[in-house]
């Protein structure tokens, strides 16, 4: 399903459909992406407060699931998200 179909329906901020749309583009077969929030912020020409804000919304209204990644050593790797609609 295309994420038109659902990111207009809510009444969700233009930061949150922006950085959706995205994640959307950037997530593999299995609806998982690994962006980092500079990369992100980058892209879109939003600064990296927008973008948490952005995922904050996303996340609060079920449209990501976010889930820390950790490397071998147990240093932090990156974030991992999960389109969920």
């Amino acid at each position: 399903m295309s994420y038109f179909n659902t990111i207009y329906i809510d009444n969700l901020p233009h930061r949150a459909k922006a950085v959706y749309m995205y994640l959307s583009d950037r997530a593999n077969e299995k609806d998982a992406c690994w962006p980092g929030i500079n990369r992100i912020a980058a892209d879109l020409d939003m600064s990296r407060s927008t973008v948490k804000r952005a995922l904050g919304n996303l996340i609060q209204n079920g449209y990501i699931e976010k889930e820390l990644r950790y490397r071998g050593n147990g240093s932090y790797s990156s974030n991992l998200y999960t389109i969920l609609k």
